[in-house]
């Protein structure tokens, strides 16, 4: 009943932030801007949305290995791609994280090291996202003139940047009670493993390169989307305002983050003295473009080995050690 309630809320909260959205948006005057070369910018879009599912499993596939659930590339790609499906159809924006976690766990690997490589991954993933925002913070001061914009940016980012370095810090804290507290053992562990992966000099410089390019990529996506409309807004406009909006989209307080994409984009727009109508615009057909990846991915994981097979081959799994 609890998780029934649960996703009636997120589909409530969808519902009424998308409503509030499209009250300022012309839909018919949106599609009269579709033309032969919209659909060349969207198909782009497709194509960049996989190279960015693609950076992502290069980047898990490190952090897999760290957490000893080695993967294979053409594994770690399927597994992503079908929880692009589900982030599409799971009453949570990370309801993808938590099939890929199923299905490294039932390929083998086990309940502990496939949670700890989603929980690692994730978390390295929203560092670095609030990295690039605070690194962009003197431009985007500039563009953002509203002082309430300014606050909320400030405040969500150096949020998020708080959370990341607390939990980097957690993770060198030597206190014997953290390894063994039932309440703190499985934290601290993915702190350690964020720790030892990030600060490692083979891996480090690879898992900090692809964990900003994923969120650049983002940019292009959202950029694709502006083309393909012939909105009137810049490519330098897309990348200071698309990774925050990004971030509160991670909450999951709504089905794929709908709803809550469109009403923080129509916001950060309007914030940045740009139409707020415009932001809708863009990240309606953001979401479409995510949807037909996520399609995609459901019929990849209709025709998987996975969705039929009573049990999975094992990915050679080695024995997982985290207080070295």
């Amino acid at each position: 009943m609890r998780r029934i309630l649960l996703s009636a809320a997120k589909i409530l909260i969808s519902a009424a932030l998308l409503y509030l959205a499209l009250r300022k948006v012309d839909l018919s005057e949106l599609f009269s801007r579709f033309t032969l070369t919209s659909l060349l910018w969207i198909g782009l879009a497709i194509a960049v949305t996989f190279l960015q599912i693609f950076i992502g499993v290069l980047r898990w596939r490190e952090i897999s290995a760290a957490c000893g659930a080695p993967l294979e590339l053409a594994r770690a790609m399927r597994y992503n791609v079908i929880g692009a499906f589900f982030n599409q159809t799971l009453p949570s924006a990370i309801g993808g994280d938590a099939v890929r976690l199923w299905l490294v766990a039932r390929a083998g690997a086990g309940w502990r090291a496939a949670t700890y490589s989603i929980f690692v991954d994730r978390a390295i993933g929203l560092i670095a996202l609030a990295i690039l925002i605070v690194a962009s913070l003197p431009w985007s001061y500039s563009l953002i003139t509203d002082p309430h914009g300014r606050s909320a940016l400030l405040l969500l980012d150096f949020a998020a940047l708080a959370g990341g370095l607390g939990f980097l810090i957690f993770g060198a804290l030597k206190w014997r009670w953290l390894k063994t507290w039932w309440a703190t053992h499985h934290l601290h562990a993915c702190a350690v493993i964020a720790n030892r992966v990030i600060f490692s000099s083979a891996r480090g410089p690879i898992i900090a390169v692809l964990s900003i390019l994923v969120h650049v990529l983002a940019v292009v996506i959202a950029w694709c989307v502006v083309q393909a409309i012939a909105a009137p807004v810049s490519f330098s406009d897309v990348f200071l305002l698309v990774p925050p909006v990004m971030l509160i989209t991670l909450m999951p307080i709504s089905i794929a983050g709908w709803g809550v994409r469109e009403a923080t984009m129509s916001l950060a727009f309007g914030f940045a003295g740009l139409a707020a109508h415009e932001g809708v615009n863009v990240s309606l057909l953001f979401g479409a473009v995510l949807f037909i990846v996520g399609a995609i991915g459901g019929m990849v994981w209709i025709l998987s080995a996975e969705k039929s097979a009573q049990g999975a081959t094992p990915i050679g799994v080695r024995e997982l050690s985290v207080h070295r």
